[in-house]
């Protein structure tokens, strides 16, 4: 049977900063759990694939943590008919159900292991790289196989490709790169249940073949030898040789895409290729709708399947990519330009190896794991490099009941587990769930980040990050605005309470560091950014990176990063008012000043991470009434509560579909009147730090009813759309959310709405 273990990490090739505090993995064990444990694990699976819900519930973690932690989640449940009053009473014995839940399925290093994936392109580029390094076989056991197997044929599309994401429709990417990855994992052309690899490679073939994959995609497959690099626009490494003043120097984009780019601009300057083998050799007659010594590739280079664009390219972004291949990558392979290829891929490949160093080879995210292995792969098979990258594979992937996956970030540790925190303490039940938080209390702690990274770290494209959380874990190295605020928002909360209960808080030199990198992101305009200063002019917004995704350029100011700031620094300021103070408070009312200018005009704010204007309005509310700002004294606030309230449902609650973040505009889930819990609790908390209750706690009592009918007799509420995104096409599963946001929103409202003798 399957077992995650936390915390746990040893052997030569593995390295932590806190003692793997956060590491989650799953491992198989075959003579662990009875034949009745294994017999209940087997049916959570099988009635997946029965469920309309595309994302998983998280169950085999909940399964084995609930058992763990020997939590009896025998509470009656709570429900009210659609008249009945709301009562005090009620709603704790709900928060009580929601606290239950919470703290039995806590890991024993403090955190909330949960699953923080969606996207389909992530899985299959790693199955690819291990082909690489012919590690498939070690690395991945026949039971992990038999698992991705599971989670890639139960997301698989009726019409036989694959989604961007787990919710999406199908594309020429995702449909390929799952294609090859069954394939490389031992599936047979006719396999898959009803023919299913058959369906999926007459997809690709039915919309063109697979040279109408993006560019992205393009690369991958001249990596494994199933797409010749001539075919790809050109990704000079040479880029890294210009001045930081420079403007096309990949220095000044985005960190995502330069992390991206420097493994992607030494595989390409090398034109690295796998061996070509005889599986390599038939899947090139399998994915294409033409002989491959027969295919045009200069003419494949622009060649884009419409179901994947997103974004299209500019004109002067193709003609500049023109300008690339027909005249600057012939002269750069010929000598003496030869020797600047050289200077140039050692660049690129150092700062390879500077980023797996300072990541403990878990890199930026999963995209960028994959990436800078392969380039360690051809930079050297053999080398530790590689080594240390396969020991941090388990890292990445996750097991629930729809099977294996890979997650974005090797987690979302810290970002659930402040969260978390936060909702417990709203509910007020410290006195009963005081354990719970102090592991919490402990993991956020250790979590924090000690150091800079290593060196000259500047001159390596870092920015600081002593002081700072990551969204994962201490080891992952890369600070982020809103997981800092966050952490420092649950970190000052617990200081408030007692510390016999929670523990003691961190020294107050360390608080101040948290402050120091926060404000340090903060840009001339008040917004906050998310990794590091925006570095890029605004114009190079318009070259694009890639047709899939939006606003991937450059770094960038964010809605939710700024009010997280927002709320973080006025707290901070209440309890240590003597650090900084002119500084925050100019910081704060530059912060608001933004958020206040980026209202939409229908009085939403757009969510960059999350779906979509019901999550970016939540936000910016809590923000706003941090500074004191309401429905009494804000026209502002006031247009942002009508906004919510016009998108309430009869049934109380509110549903946003993610193709809100695609399009632009709100749009209703496809159900027209479904309501989605987290999301009802997003705009529940939105409405409620506004000061909605003091004009008309109707639309609230509505909502709460709805929360509370909803939650399950295990005290967990059900499992529902996606509720996460970036870059506005990649929708993000949050498997925590279903059962933090309610519990929080259960919590605020009894707090400000009812009061402990008040019923409604």
């Amino acid at each position: 049977m399957w077992k995650l273990e936390v915390a746990e990490g040893s052997g030569p090739w593995l390295f932590s900063t806190n003692k793997f505090i956060g590491r989650q993995i799953w491992k198989f064990d075959p003579a662990s759990g009875t034949s009745e444990e294994r017999a209940e694990i087997e049916k959570l699976q099988e009635n997946f694939s029965l469920h309309y819900v595309k994302a998983s519930s998280d169950m085999l973690k909940n399964f084995q943590l609930i058992k763990e932690n020997h939590v009896d989640l025998s509470i009656a449940a709570v429900r009210l008919k659609d008249n009945e009053e709301v009562t005090s009473e009620k709603v704790t014995i709900a928060l009580r159900k929601a606290v239950r839940f919470i703290s039995a399925t806590q890991a024993c290093d403090g955190h909330w292991p949960s699953e923080n994936s969606g996207p389909l392109f992530c899985l299959p580029p790693l199955v690819m790289v291990l082909y690489l390094t012919g590690t498939l076989g070690t690395v991945l056991s026949s039971q992990h196989k038999r698992e991705i197997l599971r989670y890639i044929y139960n997301h698989q599309n009726r019409d036989g490709g694959w989604g961007f994401h787990i919710e999406g429709d199908s594309t020429m990417m995702n449909t390929t790169l799952n294609y090859i990855a069954l394939r490389l994992l031992g599936e047979g052309t006719e396999g898959g249940k009803d023919g299913a690899v058959e369906k999926a490679r007459n997809w690709i073939l039915d919309h063109g073949g697979a040279t109408m994959i993006p560019s992205w995609g393009k690369a991958y497959l001249s990596v494994l030898g199933l797409y010749e690099w001539s075919g790809c626009n050109p990704m000079p490494p040479e880029l890294w040789l210009l001045p930081s003043y420079f403007p096309f120097t990949p220095a000044r984009i985005w960190s995502f895409m330069r992390n991206f780019y420097a493994p992607l601009s030494y595989l390409y300057g090398k034109k690295s290729v796998g061996p070509i083998t005889e599986l390599i050799l038939s899947l090139r007659d399998e994915i294409y709708t033409q002989p491959y010594d027969k295919i045009d590739w200069n003419k494949a280079r622009h060649l884009c399947s419409k179901e994947d664009i997103y974004l299209p390219y500019p004109m002067v972004q193709i003609l500049l990519w023109d300008s690339l291949y027909y005249i600057t990558e012939p002269l750069l392979t010929c000598w003496p330009f030869t020797n600047l290829r050289e200077k140039a891929l050692q660049i690129a490949i150092k700062l390879v190896h500077y980023e797996d160093e300072n990541t403990r080879y878990l890199a930026q995210g999963s995209i960028q794991k994959v990436l800078y292995m392969m380039a360690c792969w051809a930079e050297d098979p053999t080398s530790d490099s590689v080594k240390f990258h396969l020991a941090r594979v388990p890292d990445f992937l996750w097991l629930a009941e729809d099977g294996m996956k890979m997650q974005l970030n090797g987690g979302s540790q810290l970002w659930d587990t402040v969260f978390a925190t936060q909702a417990i303490i709203s509910s007020n039940l410290i006195d009963e769930y005081g354990f719970t938080l102090r592991r919490a209390h402990e993991f956020i702690k250790q979590s924090q980040l000690q150091e800079n990274p290593s060196g000259d770290f500047q001159s390596m494209h870092r920015h600081l990050s002593k002081g700072a959380w990551t969204f994962s874990t201490q080891d992952d190295g890369w600070q982020a605005s809103d997981c800092i605020a966050e952490a420092l928002k649950a970190i000052l909360l617990l200081s408030q309470l007692p510390a016999e209960i929670v523990g003691e808080t961190i020294e107050a030199e360390r608080i101040y560091d948290a402050v120091n990198i926060l404000l340090s992101l903060q840009s001339k305009n008040g917004g906050f950014t998310a990794w590091e200063p925006v570095r890029g002019p605004q114009w190079m917004q318009k070259l694009n990176p890639t047709e899939l995704f939006a606003a991937a350029a450059i770094e960038r100011e964010y809605v939710e990063c700024t009010s997280s700031a927002i709320e973080a620094l006025v707290l901070f300021s209440q309890l240590y008012p003597g650090y900084r103070k002119k500084e925050i408070k100019t910081s704060v009312a530059n912060a608001v000043q933004f958020i206040e200018g980026s209202q939409m005009a229908d009085g939403s704010w757009y969510g960059n991470w999350g779906v979509c204007y019901t999550y970016g309005t939540c936000f910016a509310l809590a923000a706003l009434a941090a500074v004191g700002k309401t429905c009494r004294n804000s026209q502002i606030v006031r247009k942002a509560c009508q906004f919510l309230l016009s998108k309430q449902q009869e049934s109380g609650g509110w549903g946003e579909s993610y193709l809100s973040c695609t399009n632009l505009e709100y749009k209703h889930l496809a159900e027209g009147n479904g309501s989605h819990l987290v999301q009802t609790s997003w705009a529940m908390m939105g409405l409620i730090h506004a000061g909605q209750a003091e004009l008309d706690p109707q639309p609230l009592h509505k909502a709460a009813r709805l929360l509370i009918n909803s939650q399950m007799e295990s005290g967990e509420f059900p499992q529902q759309e996606l509720a996460g995104v970036c870059l506005r096409t990649c929708i993000i599963h949050y498997a925590a959310y279903r059962n933090i946001f309610p519990l929080w929103a259960l919590g605020e409202y009894r707090k400000h709405v009812l009061s402990p003798s008040q019923e409604v």
